[in-house]
C-alpha cells in the first residue's frame, strides 16, 4: 500500500501573528499597520485575517530607496 504525500496548500489568509513572521515584523507592528489602513484585512466574527494578495499589495507599496 503507498501513501500519498498531499502538496502543500498556498494559504489564502493569515492570521496578524503569522503575517507579522511572512512579513518579518513583530505581531504590535502588525496590529499598528492595520490600525493604520495601511495594511488591509478582513473580519471573519470576531478574528481578522489578512489576505496573501493583500500582504503582497502592502510590501509592493513600500518604498524603495535608492542606493
Amino acid at each position: 500500500m503507498s501513501t500519498a504525500i498531499a502538496a502543500p496548500v498556498d494559504r489564502l489568509l493569515y492570521k496578524p501573528e503569522e503575517a507579522a513572521k511572512a512579513l518579518s515584523l513583530g505581531r504590535s507592528t502588525v496590529y499598528e499597520l492595520m490600525a493604520e489602513g495601511a495594511l488591509r484585512y478582513i473580519k471573519l466574527g470576531r478574528t481578522r485575517r489578512i489576505r496573501r494578495a493583500d500582504l503582497e499589495a502592502f510590501v509592493e507599496s513600500l518604498a524603495v530607496l535608492p542606493n
